[in-house]
């Protein structure tokens, strides 16, 4: 999974930049040649559409989404894997609920050959199918995820559970820190 997630991560850097370059490319031709491509703000949007599911499933496999736990490091260890279980599950319902949005989207962009009201015209369904793949791909890993989550939780693993899905301690999170500081330390001599 983290190959998965590294990959959609890298996606997800190149569309932000690209999205970037082309914002900055347009704002210098409009400040000094008074002239625009037009469309900017439209790819934008199809962009982050895009590159949002991407985030999400970088963040789900990389649990390095924000949790606040101050009350969860000082539960029972039960308690703990229950709650990082029912995180995991409730992520995977959320997937589940935004690509089935997606796909009724984008049939109903299909049914209808919907195009952008932008000076493009751009038959929604070419953005709109990428969406859907971006989508997919995060609704698939935080599925395998939930699985995964599942069988620890029916197994009573619950030092499984807390080591897959709970979130890094302190010590844990310093510990990754100088190690990563170490590594680019070896890598610049």
């Amino acid at each position: 999974m983290t190959i998965y997630a590294r990959i959609l991560g890298i996606i997800f850097g190149a569309l932000m930049l690209t999205l970037a370059a082309l914002i900055t490319l347009e704002t210098l031709i409009r400040k000094f040649f008074s002239l625009s491509f037009g469309g900017v703000d439209e790819l934008g949007g199809y962009t982050i559409a895009i590159a949002a599911p991407l985030a999400f499933c970088v963040a789900m496999v990389e649990q390095s989404h924000i949790r606040i736990n101050l009350v969860h490091m000082r539960l029972p260890t039960t308690i703990q894997a229950v709650l990082n279980a029912l995180a995991t599950l409730s992520l995977g319902l959320l997937a589940a609920f935004l690509l089935y949005f997606t796909v009724k989207t984008v049939m109903g962009t299909h049914t209808y050959s919907s195009i952008a009201q932008t000076p493009w015209a751009t038959p929604l369904i070419y953005p709109q199918a990428v969406w859907l793949a971006a989508m997919t791909a995060f609704a698939a890993a935080a599925t395998l995820l939930s699985i995964k989550a599942l069988l620890l939780l029916v197994k009573a693993d619950w030092k499984g559970l807390n080591q897959q899905f709970g979130p890094s301690s302190t010590s844990d999170e310093l510990e990754a820190e100088l190690a990563d500081l170490e590594q680019r330390e070896g890598v610049n001599k």
